[in-house]
């Protein structure tokens, strides 16, 4: 039986593949999600000893999912490496050096994926330990959502903001014919 867990989360199966193919034989078990909302839901319930996260994802990005991890301590640190094909992607929404993550650009070769992987335990240690009161962590752990049902939340507010923007331009399309309607009459 493995004792550590590698999670893969990338849509692509032919990278999920070549990861797992990558990886050195030892004593560990590699789980796979296809998109977002499938990786978060095994970082909280598997606790994996190392993610391979890819930023861009379906139904919750890989941004989305970095974000959710850095909200608790015992998630952010889980050794990360960041996967993606634009790294000027990556540093739109993260500023270079990554100081508490792994960056690799794809498509890779396993020398660099050893590479980023050493780099990813190495950084994951640099994190602050939490700062804890009486109380406090009950409270923080009360008040966390289940992981699908916040997925879930996060995907229905994209549909809202979606449909809200398409109400907007229709009302700015509509503005500009009464405008033009006036300017005729003016």
């Amino acid at each position: 039986m493995s004792t550590h867990k590698i999670l893969v989360i990338d849509d692509s199966k032919v990278i999920r593949m070549r990861v797992k193919d990558m990886l050195p034989e030892g004593n560990f078990q590699v789980l796979e999600a296809k998109d977002g909302v499938e990786g978060y839901n095994l970082i909280r319930s598997e606790q994996p000893n190392l993610i391979m996260l890819d930023f861009l994802l379906p139904k919750m990005s890989g941004w989305d999912v970095y974000q959710e991890v850095q909200k608790e301590y015992d998630l952010k640190k889980i050794p990360l490496v960041l996967m993606s094909g634009r790294k000027e992607e990556v540093v739109e929404k993260l500023n270079e050096p990554f100081e508490y993550f792994s960056f690799i650009e794809k498509p890779f070769e396993k020398k660099q994926l050893l590479g980023a992987i050493k780099d990813a335990m190495a950084k994951a240690r640099k994190h602050p330990k939490p700062k804890e009161t009486a109380g406090n962590t009950s409270q923080v752990t009360g008040n966390v959502k289940d992981g699908a049902a916040m997925a879930k939340e996060i995907v229905s507010l994209r549909q809202q903001v979606n449909t809200m923007q398409g109400e907007i331009d229709l009302l700015k399309k509509q503005l500009r014919q009464v405008l033009g309607f006036l300017r005729q009459k003016g």
